[in-house]
């Protein structure tokens, strides 16, 4: 019996294609014959036989997989009994799992009596696998792709790597024992983390495993006839596992370690300390090191410790602020890349050269060092995982992700075809014409024109993309400078005043025509930047990053409304972030954001101040759309959610910082579309109101939390244990119970609770309930006003609470009841108008509502009411008001203003609401002037003087906050409304007696 010449249909397989595998055909049915005789000699199965009952499809599979695959076919030849193994397991049309890979592996290495065993089971296993995964890329079974594909090989590495650890560990124990437990008692294993397309679970076919080898603690081996330091014991662990897998035997070798990625690479330790590692990166680690981290993966030894490791290296490797300092690096990164393409001449390098796979990775990568600190979304290894989130994110467009994805996979495809030809790395195009017909069949494609159709068009796109994330800022300024106004300056020109070197009328010159009227004032403030102590103290990479950045910034500012304003107020936040140039880089890699900057500068001092203390609100300018539209309140708490779900819930340091950056940021948004004139005054305040809301319901939340894990759950009045949910409520006053809050406004507070008189927590250190709620309002003003890099949240302000400062921090709400009915002063209830509750349990804010409306619909006694708001309306203008003539006034305090408005709307409600219950629907004085309009309290024409009177103090007062003016308007522009204020006031609060 012998295997037929037309065993194999060649139907499929391209002419040139045949007789090579004729000649493989031959070599392979010689091979059949000779295990047939040995296995009839040893009364085992005949191969031969076996291989002609295979069915039609896998001959064609087989012919096809033996046309393209010189390793599958030299593999066939060698071993023809594994194709039918293979077949019988079903690996040939599905990937056995990662427990069936240990599992297979295990059984063989029990029967490893030596290294040398060791090395041979391991080098068969990984053939045997690496034919099967082959196969299946070649012939593509339903659910296999290259992603399919890629998790295969790394697979096999990791059960690979972590079996031969484990029998290298049990085998060496007798002479030299087991590493000293950990200080906490736990087991010490070497740790090894993959790197690249290891560590992403992405491996190529004939790849590299980059790995990097750790151990958590110092001591020495216990149990072996000799001890070692642990040092010098992993590292000889090491050196044996490398030797598994690595070296060259009869059998080949498995995969080919590189550790260069370790410290300080070849000239570096084979294995380091968890403390070693830390301090190595702290102190010298290099960007190329924290880009070759982003891949980092526990694979084999202590996991878990891995883990814990990678955790500790985070900060190092993303950035808490956006690091716009990483796209030089890979710049830098890929100009090395393509100096040494071009030196090799390799430009048909699908990995390297243009358009190539590692361009896909850079673009993904670039976002990932930029932004993973922040969008922890993005702290993947997986190039898929991070590319798929990139349009979630809103980083880059669904489409550009579209585009990107199906090109990597195709790039990736044709890497892995050339290195299933014959098993070796190499990611160049075939230059001899047989190899090349074999890639056209693999990808099913006509020829090879065909191929390079295809692949042309993908490697443009590819490069198109990635310039548009890579390219050079100055490109893109230069490229859309045709539309600058005649005698605008260049870059060159403004790098060269900059830099000093234009003299001093040139200058003068060039700044004038750019708009400047005080080019000389100009001249002093860069000159003074440029010589100051901090530039010139500052570091290479610091000083170039300015030194790109100015250039721009010139441009931008001569380019606003107001130059000599916009870089006037440009430049403290400048000499603000020197230190941290990470921010010069994100302003010189986006052009648009220092457009905007200048815009929002320029209008608004305030703002200005604001970017020079917070930097990291910088950030926001990169997107427009959110920048001048600012979230509503549903929007606002979805963000904030995801933003701390992103935080450890234990890290409270690092949860108030994100806390504080989302509240300056959004107030940002609602200042910028404030400016741009996209929102009335009211949804101002609205927005502001809404940002204070979201942070209180989180900052009660969070208070909660930390109390009730310490003290367990108070006791309610009902004698009830308290649920998770806060039962507590945070009542706003002032500004922001009548939701008009301005930029800086303070926050004042009323605490209440519902928890039993002396009842007590149920947790494990159990407290009074009194203790306990006082703790939770100090827990609350701690989270609010705790000043952290990004400042503070909010100024609290707890005067209005029962008995002012000297009561109680929190009572109870029937407690306040009482006092509201019997105690508080008529001033007290002119401030209750305004009371609302803005966090807390619903329930019992429906109490408070109906507690409200009792005290404030009360009849009142109305002569003595006149003389109690008359008479402290007074005291307050006699403190707040205005001293003497002048030609403006107080738009707050003086007569007329908006204080007077509100003690009108207060004096109103208290006197009018036992008749007219509507007007406690509201908080806000202009809903209540509406009110008493809607209901006949107030003549129409009076309550819309009213009004248009409050909008235009609030609306003048509003742009002085924004534009560091004092609160004060021209008496000739408001003289009629304050003349309708304090018409109305003298007959309601001040009639002629």
């Amino acid at each position: 019996m012998a295997l037929p010449d037309n065993f194999l249909p060649l139907d499929d397989i391209p002419e040139p294609l045949r007789a090579p595998l004729a000649h493989t055909r031959d070599r392979m049915a010689t091979s059949l014959e000779q295990a047939t005789n040995l296995a009839d000699m040893n009364g085992g199965d005949s191969p031969l036989e076996d291989w002609l009952s295979l069915s039609d499809e896998r001959r064609r599979q087989l012919a096809r997989v033996l046309a393209i695959s010189t390793f599958a076919a030299e593999t066939l030849v060698r071993y023809p009994e594994w194709l039918l193994h293979l077949d019988a397991s079903g690996e040939l049309d599905e990937t056995p799992s990662a427990e069936s890979l240990r599992s297979w592996l295990d059984e063989r290495l029990e029967a490893a009596e030596d290294e040398e065993a060791l090395h041979a089971a391991i080098r068969r296993f990984r053939r045997a696998r690496m034919l099967g995964i082959v196969w299946r890329d070649l012939t593509r079974p339903p659910g296999i792709d290259m992603w399919v594909t890629a998790a295969a090989v790394t697979e096999l590495a990791q059960a690979c790597l972590e079996l031969a650890l484990g029998w290298l560990e049990t085998y060496l124990a007798p002479r030299w024992g087991r590493p000293a437990p950990r200080a906490d008692g736990s087991e010490q294993r070497l740790v090894v983390l993959g790197m690249g397309k290891l560590g992403a679970g992405e491996l190529n076919l004939s790849s590299d495993i980059d790995l990097i080898f750790a151990f958590p603690e110092k001591g020495e081996t216990e149990g072996g006839r000799k001890s070692l330091e642990h040092q010098e014991f992993f590292t000889k662990l090491g050196q044996r596992l490398i030797t598994a897998l690595d070296a060259v035997t009869a059998d080949g070798f498995a995969f080919r370690v590189d550790m260069r990625l370790r410290p300080l690479g070849d000239g570096g330790p084979l294995v380091g300390s968890f403390a070693s590692l830390a301090g190595y990166y702290q102190d010298q680690g290099r960007e190329w090191e924290r880009y070759a981290m982003l891949k980092a993966r526990p694979v084999a030894g202590d996991l878990g410790a891995g883990a814990e490791l990678l955790a500790s290296l985070r900060p190092f490797v993303y950035r808490k602020y956006l690091d716009f300092g990483a796209i030089e690096s890979l710049r830098e990164l890929k100009a090395m890349i393509n100096r040494e393409v071009h030196r090799r001449g390799m430009q048909d390098n699908i990995k390297l050269g243009p358009g190539g796979i590692r361009e896909v990775e850079f673009v993904a990568q670039a976002f990932q060092l930029i932004r993973g600190g922040r969008d922890t979304e993005l702290q993947v290894t997986s190039l898929k995982s991070a590319l798929d989130r990139l349009p979630e994110l809103g980083l880059l467009p669904r489409e550009v992700v579209d585009e990107l994805t199906p090109d990597y996979v195709f790039l990736r495809d044709i890497e892995h075809i050339l290195q299933a030809l014959e098993d070796r790395q190499t990611q160049s195009l075939p230059v001899e014409e047989v190899d090349r017909e074999r890639v056209a069949l693999a990808l099913d494609m006509e020829d090879w024109p065909a191929v390079m159709a295809r692949l042309d068009e993908a490697r443009a796109r590819v490069r198109r993309h990635f310039d548009a994330v890579i390219a050079e800022p100055e490109e893109e300024v230069e490229q859309t400078g045709g539309v600058e106004a005649p005698g605008a300056a260049g870059l060159e020109e403004w790098r060269a005043l900059w830099r000093g070197e234009l003299e001093q009328d040139e200058a003068s010159e060039l700044l004038e025509e750019a708009g400047l009227a005080e080019p000389d004032a100009a001249m002093r403030r860069l000159g003074a930047l440029r010589h100051s102590r901090q530039v010139q103290s500052m570091q290479r990479i610091g000083f170039e990053r300015l030194d790109a950045l100015m250039p721009l910034l010139l441009d931008a500012a001569a380019a606003s409304e107001a130059p000599d304003t916009a870089l006037e107020r440009v430049l403290p936040l400048v000499e603000s972030v020197l230190r941290r140039t990470a921010y010069l880089a994100l302003l010189r890699e986006n052009p648009d954001a220092l457009e905007h900057l200048m815009r929002l500068c320029s209008a608004s001092p305030w703002i200005a101040e604001q970017l020079a203390r917070h930097p990291v609100l910088l950030d926001e300018l990169l997107t427009p759309d959110t920048l001048y539209t600012p979230a509503n309140k549903a929007r606002l708490a979805d963000e904030l959610r995801q933003d701390l779900g992103r935080i450890p819930e234990d890290d409270e340091e690092a949860q108030l910082e994100a806390l504080r950056v989302f509240k300056h940021a959004q107030v940002l948004h609602v200042a910028a579309s404030d400016i741009a004139g996209t929102r009335h005054l009211m949804k101002v305040s609205d927005y502001l109101t809404y940002i204070a809301e979201v942070v209180l319901e989180t900052v009660l939340v969070m208070a909660w939390k930390h109390l009730t894990r310490k003290h367990g759950f108070p006791e309610g009045r009902g004698g009830e244990r308290c649920g998770q949910a806060p039962e507590f409520l945070v009542v706003g006053y002032g500004k922001l119970g009548g939701i008009e809050l301005g930029y800086g406004s303070d926050l004042d507070l009323v605490f209440l609770h519902d928890g039993a008189g002396r009842g007590s927590t149920d947790g494990a250190r159990p407290i009074d309930n009194a203790v306990f709620f006082t703790r939770l309002g100090q827990r609350i003003i701690h989270l609010l006003t705790a000043v952290t890099p990004a400042g503070n949240l909010y100024e609290v302000d707890m005067r209005l609470r029962p008995s002012g400062k000297s009561g109680l921090l929190v009572t109870t709400l029937d407690a306040f009841a009482d006092y509201q009915r019997e105690h508080a002063w008529t001033w007290e209830h002119q401030a209750l108008v305004r009371a609302r509750v803005v966090a807390g349990h619903e329930p019992l804010a429906e109490r408070f509502v109906t507690i409200r409306r009792e005290i404030l619909g009360r009849e009142r006694d109305l002569a003595a009411l006149r003389e109690e708001v008359v008479k402290m309306r007074h005291k307050m203008r006699d403190h707040l008001g205005s001293k003497g003539q002048s030609d403006d006034f107080d738009l707050k305090h003086d007569p007329g203003g908006m204080v007077d408005i509100e003690f009108l709307c207060q004096f109103t409600v208290l006197s009018m609401s036992h008749e007219t219950p509507e007007l406690l629907t509201y908080n806000d004085n202009m809903r209540i002037l509406e009110t008493l309009e809607a209901t006949g309290r107030l003549p129409a024409d009076e309550c819309r003087r009213l009004r248009e009177a409050y909008l235009a103090c609030r609306t003048a007062a509003h742009r002085a906050a924004l534009t560091g003016e004092p609160a004060r308007g021209r008496n000739s522009d408001f003289q009629e409304h304050r003349d309708a204020v304090i018409e109305l006031w003298q007959r309601l609060l001040e009639p002629a007696s």
